[in-house]
């Protein structure tokens, strides 16, 4: 775990919230890239799997119209 900046702890509760949870995502996504399992998303009111290959290079990425 890294050390917190003072910039950081001076952002409301709900501002520092949203950091650490973007940080966890990008993390999991990374893990499961790293391991070769897919993501799935919220896209167009669907679920859609994105395979690691998707998730490293976006212009892959699958449209769903």
């Amino acid at each position: 775990m890294s050390k917190v900046s003072k910039e950081v702890l001076r952002l409301p509760l709900e501002k520092r919230a949203e950091i650490a949870f973007k940080v966890a995502v990008a993390k999991a996504i990374d893990e499961h890239t790293r391991l070769g399992l897919p993501v799935y998303v919220w896209r167009n009111g669907k679920v859609v799997e994105l395979s690691p290959n998707e998730v490293r290079d976006p212009s892959r990425s699958r449209r769903s119209t």
